[in-house]
């Protein structure tokens, strides 16, 4: 690989907290942002993993930078991004977050029926506007309906050069070891993985979008 090109991806989930004790999140291990970060380290990569609160262990090799929210995702991932030749975004990252955090425990009567929310900001959609030509972009997306058209939808919209998408509506790839997905780009037909362990599936993702 010339130069020991960059890999920049993200992983996890965020959390966005109400109070110190309580946050909105979501299922995602961060598994498949992993198994893709070692396989971008075993391909010849230099790897910066911008992980949400996972168990996982630190790829070997790897650069780990460990954030909580959305809006820590946000900052980490646009200061390495001008860098990267390859960024995968296959963090499950909250769209909202509580307007007002509160900075003790709320008791358990204080606790309002309706959490007022406000909006993330859209840290693929932001990265995509600033893409130079010479960078690769890759989304990921899990649906629960109509899951290729909204991929397609997301593809265009945020100016990406392939999104992975799965369909989640039975709970397949959240937590789990293995998955499934349909790589879609602008230039090349549709190709359709099917399940099988994450590890394996990595490797097989990145020589097509980086070969």
């Amino acid at each position: 690989m010339k130069n020991e090109a960059h890999c920049l991806i993200s992983a996890g989930p965020t959390r966005e907290w109400l109070d110190p004790v309580r946050f909105i999140s979501n299922p995602s291990s961060g598994k498949m942002g992993y198994a893709l970060a070692n396989a971008a380290q075993a391909k010849g990569f230099k790897v910066t993993l911008v992980s949400g609160p996972v168990s996982l262990p630190c790829p070997t090799g790897v650069e780990r930078i460990m954030v909580n929210t959305a809006v820590e995702m946000h900052e980490v991932m646009g200061q390495h991004f001008p860098t990267s030749s390859l960024t995968i975004m296959t963090a499950a990252v909250c769209d909202h977050r509580p307007k007002v955090f509160h900075e003790q425990k709320i008791k358990k009567g204080k606790v309002s029926d309706a959490i007022e929310l406000v909006s993330n900001p859209d840290i693929l959609q932001n990265l995509g506007k600033h893409k130079r030509i010479d960078q690769i972009l890759v989304g990921f997306a899990a649906e629960t309906e109509n899951h290729i058209t909204h991929a397609k939808i997301k593809l265009q919209q945020k100016n990406l050069d392939w999104i992975a998408v799965n369909n989640v509506s039975g709970n397949q790839g959240f937590e789990s070891d293995d998955n499934e997905l349909t790589l879609i780009s602008n230039h090349k037909q549709s190709i359709i993985f099917e399940k099988e362990d994450k590890i394996s599936l990595a490797k097989k993702v990145l020589d097509l979008v980086y070969p």
